[in-house]
């Protein structure tokens, strides 16, 4: 069982070289129940043991459980972090997860591959690509799979930004009137339709959505297609400036 305390409101500064951060402290529940490698409580390089202790410097409430998603376990949460699942949510998980959306909670899923948020994902009516995405400009370390995104919408989840990176991201598509696209790609990127890992007029070259946020009911959701950019290994300034954006966002009321 989990255990989270409500949180009164308490806003917390830490300046940096090229940021500061300040936001209510929410009740953050990691989910870890659908067979997750990289985890809160683990420090390896691709675990997310410092995004959790960066919300919790914040003055958050950070949790996490391998309990099914219920309305139950949801009922003392802001807001709910999906990352890198690799088993899939239940019927019923989906259904709770809906609901808590629709009740005021705030959602976040992070794509390590899509197919566990599957049911999820069309609930909330965001499609997504059979394979990650390849760039040609902002590219990191010579590998067209990592990248910088610099095309972002205005838009409170983007405050404060210029840039953020991933690093093997999926191409994400809001179909509904709910939901916005706030990232996407260069004009050039492409995704490796036939798979034979080299680009070929088989493949599909565009602008790619990266990440999408809606709101529903009196809740909010975002959906990234990748979930190592908030690993250890990859927090870097800017994707820290993106984490608490996106729970300040998340948690409003």
């Amino acid at each position: 069982m989990h255990f989270i305390l409500r949180v009164l409101f308490l806003c917390s500064l830490i300046v940096s070289p090229y940021t500061s951060y300040c936001f209510a402290a929410p009740a953050v529940l990691f989910d870890e129940g659908h067979a997750q490698q990289f985890l809160t409580g683990k420090s390896g390089a691709l675990d997310l043991s410092e995004l959790a202790a960066l919300y919790q410097e914040q003055g958050a409430v950070v949790t996490s459980s391998v309990e099914e998603l219920s309305k139950d376990s949801l009922a003392a949460v802001d807001v709910l972090v999906i990352s890198g699942p690799f088993r899939p949510l239940s019927g019923a998980e989906v259904e709770a997860v809906v609901e808590f959306i629709h009740t005021g909670g705030g959602l976040a899923v992070l794509l390590h591959i899509a197919p566990p948020v599957r049911d999820l994902l069309h609930r909330l009516e965001v499609d997504y690509t059979n394979g990650t995405l390849r760039e040609n400009r902002d590219v990191i370390g010579d590998n067209p799979q990592n990248f910088k995104v610099t095309s972002l919408t205005e838009h409170p989840l983007t405050a404060g930004l210029e840039s953020f990176s991933l690093y093997g991201a999926w191409a994400l598509r809001g179909t509904a009137s709910h939901s916005v696209i706030l990232a996407e790609t260069g004009e050039k990127s492409w995704v490796d339709l036939d798979r034979d890992r080299k680009f070929s007029s088989n493949d599909a070259v565009q602008p790619f959505g990266v990440m999408v946020a809606g709101e529903i009911g009196e809740g909010r959701y975002v959906v990234i297609g990748d979930d190592a950019l908030f690993q250890n290994r990859f927090l870097d300034n800017a994707n820290r400036q993106l984490a608490v954006n996106l729970v300040d966002w998340l948690s409003r009321r």
